[in-house]
Protein backbone atom coordinates (compact mmCIF):
# COMPACT_ATOMS: atom_id res chain seq x y z
CA UNK A 1 0.00 0.00 0.00
CA UNK A 2 1.27 3.19 -0.83
CA UNK A 3 2.88 5.55 2.24
CA UNK A 4 0.62 8.07 3.46
CA UNK A 5 1.36 12.23 2.01
CA UNK A 6 0.78 15.21 4.43
CA UNK A 7 1.02 18.57 3.13
CA UNK A 8 0.73 21.20 5.04
CA UNK A 9 -0.15 24.84 3.40
CA UNK A 10 0.20 28.18 5.29
CA UNK A 11 -0.69 31.95 4.57
CA UNK A 12 -1.74 34.69 5.60
CA UNK A 13 -5.35 35.98 5.82
CA UNK A 14 -6.86 35.63 1.68
CA UNK A 15 -3.20 34.44 0.63
CA UNK A 16 -4.62 31.83 -1.63
CA UNK A 17 -3.68 29.02 0.38
CA UNK A 18 -7.04 27.05 0.22
CA UNK A 19 -6.87 27.43 -3.72
CA UNK A 20 -3.65 26.46 -3.80
CA UNK A 21 -4.35 23.25 -1.41
CA UNK A 22 -7.00 22.54 -3.23
CA UNK A 23 -5.29 22.36 -6.63
CA UNK A 24 -2.84 19.88 -4.82
CA UNK A 25 -5.87 17.65 -5.42
CA UNK A 26 -7.13 18.36 -8.77
CA UNK A 27 -5.60 14.94 -10.36
CA UNK A 28 -5.88 12.81 -8.04
CA UNK A 29 -7.44 9.57 -8.04
CA UNK A 30 -9.86 8.26 -5.78
CA UNK A 31 -12.48 10.02 -4.01
CA UNK A 32 -11.89 13.08 -2.00
CA UNK A 33 -12.76 14.34 1.36
CA UNK A 34 -13.46 17.81 1.58
CA UNK A 35 -13.25 18.62 5.99
CA UNK A 36 -15.01 22.22 6.77
CA UNK A 37 -14.43 23.19 10.06
CA UNK A 38 -16.35 26.60 9.83
CA UNK A 39 -19.31 27.20 11.64
CA UNK A 40 -22.16 29.62 9.86
CA UNK A 41 -22.78 31.90 12.90
CA UNK A 42 -23.09 34.64 10.67
CA UNK A 43 -24.13 36.37 7.37
CA UNK A 44 -20.44 36.82 6.61
CA UNK A 45 -19.31 33.53 7.64
CA UNK A 46 -22.51 31.67 5.76
CA UNK A 47 -21.16 33.59 2.56
CA UNK A 48 -17.45 32.49 3.03
CA UNK A 49 -18.95 29.46 3.46
CA UNK A 50 -21.20 29.37 -0.31
CA UNK A 51 -18.27 31.09 -2.11
CA UNK A 52 -15.53 27.98 -0.50
CA UNK A 53 -18.53 25.60 -1.66
CA UNK A 54 -18.63 27.09 -5.26
CA UNK A 55 -14.84 26.86 -5.54
CA UNK A 56 -14.43 23.21 -5.11
CA UNK A 57 -15.39 20.25 -7.88
CA UNK A 58 -18.77 19.06 -6.88
CA UNK A 59 -17.74 15.03 -6.97
CA UNK A 60 -16.01 15.95 -3.93
CA UNK A 61 -17.78 14.94 -0.74
CA UNK A 62 -17.83 17.41 2.27
CA UNK A 63 -17.80 16.29 5.96
CA UNK A 64 -18.45 19.21 8.40
CA UNK A 65 -17.45 19.31 11.56
CA UNK A 66 -14.03 20.18 13.80
CA UNK A 67 -13.90 17.12 16.50
CA UNK A 68 -12.79 13.88 17.05
CA UNK A 69 -12.41 13.63 13.02
CA UNK A 70 -10.18 10.41 13.78
CA UNK A 71 -13.31 8.10 14.75
CA UNK A 72 -16.26 10.47 13.01
CA UNK A 73 -14.06 10.11 9.21
CA UNK A 74 -13.84 6.23 9.86
CA UNK A 75 -17.49 6.05 7.70
CA UNK A 76 -15.63 7.40 4.47
CA UNK A 77 -13.27 4.68 4.65
CA UNK A 78 -12.20 2.96 2.34
CA UNK A 79 -14.31 5.20 0.04
CA UNK A 80 -11.79 8.13 -0.24
CA UNK A 81 -8.28 8.17 -1.06
CA UNK A 82 -7.61 11.88 0.32
CA UNK A 83 -8.69 15.02 2.81
CA UNK A 84 -8.45 18.24 2.40
CA UNK A 85 -9.02 20.29 6.01
CA UNK A 86 -9.77 23.46 6.05
CA UNK A 87 -9.11 24.90 8.43
CA UNK A 88 -6.45 24.11 10.79
CA UNK A 89 -7.12 27.55 12.89
CA UNK A 90 -10.37 27.48 12.95
CA UNK A 91 -10.43 23.87 14.00
CA UNK A 92 -8.00 25.21 17.12
CA UNK A 93 -10.40 28.16 17.78
CA UNK A 94 -13.62 25.75 18.09
CA UNK A 95 -11.84 23.48 19.73
CA UNK A 96 -10.84 26.05 22.42
CA UNK A 97 -14.63 27.80 22.45
CA UNK A 98 -15.99 24.71 23.63
CA UNK A 99 -14.47 25.36 27.16
CA UNK A 100 -16.09 27.36 29.27
CA UNK A 101 -13.59 28.94 30.72
CA UNK A 102 -13.19 33.13 31.69
CA UNK A 103 -10.02 33.74 29.42
CA UNK A 104 -9.43 36.96 30.60
CA UNK A 105 -8.67 35.25 33.95
CA UNK A 106 -7.57 31.66 33.09
CA UNK A 107 -4.54 29.90 35.16
CA UNK A 108 -1.48 28.44 32.95
CA UNK A 109 -1.84 25.07 34.27
CA UNK A 110 -5.73 25.28 32.44
CA UNK A 111 -4.22 27.00 29.61
CA UNK A 112 -2.03 24.08 29.52
CA UNK A 113 -5.04 21.09 29.78
CA UNK A 114 -6.63 23.11 26.59
CA UNK A 115 -4.00 22.83 24.59
CA UNK A 116 -3.52 19.22 25.42
CA UNK A 117 -6.88 18.39 24.43
CA UNK A 118 -6.24 20.37 21.06
CA UNK A 119 -2.97 18.88 20.58
CA UNK A 120 -4.87 15.29 20.94
CA UNK A 121 -7.66 15.83 17.90
CA UNK A 122 -4.32 16.98 15.52
CA UNK A 123 -2.33 14.14 16.74
CA UNK A 124 -5.23 11.72 15.93
CA UNK A 125 -5.59 13.29 12.83
CA UNK A 126 -1.85 12.63 11.87
CA UNK A 127 -2.31 9.00 12.50
CA UNK A 128 -5.96 8.24 11.22
CA UNK A 129 -3.65 9.64 7.89
CA UNK A 130 -0.85 7.87 8.20
CA UNK A 131 -3.00 4.70 9.82
CA UNK A 132 -4.99 4.71 6.77
CA UNK A 133 -2.08 5.69 3.90
CA UNK A 134 -4.31 8.66 2.26
CA UNK A 135 -3.55 11.85 0.60
CA UNK A 136 -3.38 14.72 3.67
CA UNK A 137 -4.17 18.32 2.77
CA UNK A 138 -3.89 20.96 5.57
CA UNK A 139 -4.62 24.48 5.51
CA UNK A 140 -3.72 26.65 8.23
CA UNK A 141 -3.22 30.47 8.67
CA UNK A 142 -0.03 31.73 9.55
CA UNK A 143 -0.33 33.22 12.93
CA UNK A 144 3.11 34.59 14.11
CA UNK A 145 3.70 37.69 11.80
CA UNK A 146 1.75 39.87 13.37
CA UNK A 147 1.78 42.41 15.85
CA UNK A 148 1.61 40.99 19.47
CA UNK A 149 -2.50 41.03 20.51
CA UNK A 150 -3.41 43.09 23.03
CA UNK A 151 -6.33 40.88 24.94
CA UNK A 152 -5.55 37.53 26.23
CA UNK A 153 -7.44 35.19 24.53
CA UNK A 154 -6.18 36.25 21.39
CA UNK A 155 -2.46 35.45 22.01
CA UNK A 156 -3.33 32.49 23.94
CA UNK A 157 -4.80 31.83 20.70
CA UNK A 158 -1.94 32.72 18.57
CA UNK A 159 0.60 30.86 20.77
CA UNK A 160 -1.48 27.86 20.77
CA UNK A 161 -2.19 27.83 16.74
CA UNK A 162 1.46 28.60 16.29
CA UNK A 163 2.56 25.42 18.38
CA UNK A 164 0.07 23.45 16.46
CA UNK A 165 1.26 24.65 13.15
CA UNK A 166 4.78 23.73 13.94
CA UNK A 167 4.02 20.41 15.15
CA UNK A 168 1.76 19.81 11.79
CA UNK A 169 4.67 21.25 9.99
CA UNK A 170 7.22 18.59 11.08
CA UNK A 171 4.70 16.08 10.73
CA UNK A 172 4.13 17.00 7.11
CA UNK A 173 6.00 15.27 4.02
CA UNK A 174 5.97 19.16 2.78
CA UNK A 175 4.82 22.31 3.40
CA UNK A 176 3.80 25.55 1.41
CA UNK A 177 3.30 28.97 2.42
CA UNK A 178 1.26 30.88 -0.19
CA UNK A 179 1.81 34.71 -0.23
CA UNK A 180 -0.26 36.73 -2.72
CA UNK A 181 -1.22 33.59 -4.34
CA UNK A 182 2.02 32.20 -4.72
CA UNK A 183 2.88 29.27 -3.66
CA UNK A 184 6.80 28.51 -1.62
CA UNK A 185 7.52 25.24 -0.51
CA UNK A 186 9.55 25.36 2.48
CA UNK A 187 9.83 21.85 2.89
Amino acid sequence: MEKYKLTLVTGGARSGKSTFGESLLYEEKGKVLYIATSQAFDEEMKDRIKKHQKSRPQEWLTYEGYSKLDTELEVYLPEISSIILDCVTIMTTNLMLEEDVDWDHVSHQEIDRIEDKIFQEFIKLVEFIKKNHIRGILITNEVGLGIVPIDRLTRIFRDIAGRVNQFLAKEANEVYLVTCGIPNRIK
